[in-house]
């Protein structure tokens, strides 16, 4: 009798698993906000992942409340719901921000990705996008990384702090930071900022602004930029 009101007083309920894969979900929904500040558009592919926690979260509700006897987890699924809605709106919006004041007035959008021609264009011999040729000479604003133990001082002389002159490029991956003779002329710009200013060697993001040059003849010529940029913006 004694074991039978133990067993009663001690009832065991299995965990919802939507519960859980919603509260797990969510704090992987932190990944928006992460990416947030440097590219709305991986933010935008990260988006699933919060979505996911939202529809696990309400789904287990729903579930728990139609058998509140036989499953636990409610607190787990409401975490995971306010987690991945932070992650989603939150996350999103600031991304959303940052993409539509990070450009100064006066320049114009263009990316590593931009420069890049696809297989139509390069089987016609246009090596460079027409639509990025008509940036030549014209104040543009791109993101990237810069490229270790490139940074040159006015001096010309190699420098960490108070670079003068550096190479841009697309990411911070095996991509461009392998040998340089395999990193493609698209992927790389030659940054040379203009009057005083300099900056310091950093793994972070750069947002660089300034006078785009092109040189076309320099497409099949390694160790020669293609893309030069005259900088007077850096972030």
């Amino acid at each position: 009798m004694a074991g039978s009101d133990l067993g009663d007083d001690f009832e065991y309920r299995p965990l919802s698993t939507g519960a859980i894969a919603s509260a797990v979900f969510g704090v992987l929904s932190s990944l928006v906000f992460v990416t947030a500040g440097s590219s709305l558009s991986s933010s935008l592919w990260l988006a699933p992942i919060p979505v996911v926690g939202l529809v696990a979260g309400w789904l287990s509700l729903q579930k728990i409340r139609s058998m509140p006897d036989q499953l636990s987890g409610r607190a787990a699924a409401l975490i995971g719901i306010l987690l991945s809605a932070l992650g989603l709106f939150g996350g999103l919006g600031f991304a959303s921000y940052v993409h539509a004041t990070e450009v100064p007035e006066g320049y114009t959008r263009t990316s590593f990705y931009e420069f890049r021609p696809d297989q139509v264009e390069e089987r016609g011999g246009k090596l460079v996008p027409p639509d990025v040729l008509e940036l030549d000479q014209k104040q543009v604003f791109i993101k990237g990384f810069m490229r270790p133990s490139t940074g040159i001082s006015k001096a010309g002389t190699p420098v960490r702090n108070h670079v003068s002159q550096f190479l841009l490029v697309r990411d911070n991956n095996q991509c461009c930071f392998g040998d340089i003779s395999d990193v493609k002329y698209y992927d790389q710009v030659l940054v040379q900022l203009t009057g005083s200013k300099t900056t310091n060697e950093s793994g972070g993001m750069f947002r660089m602004g300034g006078k785009l040059r092109i040189l076309l003849q320099n497409v099949h010529r390694k160790g020669h930029p293609v893309f030069i940029l005259e900088a007077d913006y850096v972030k």
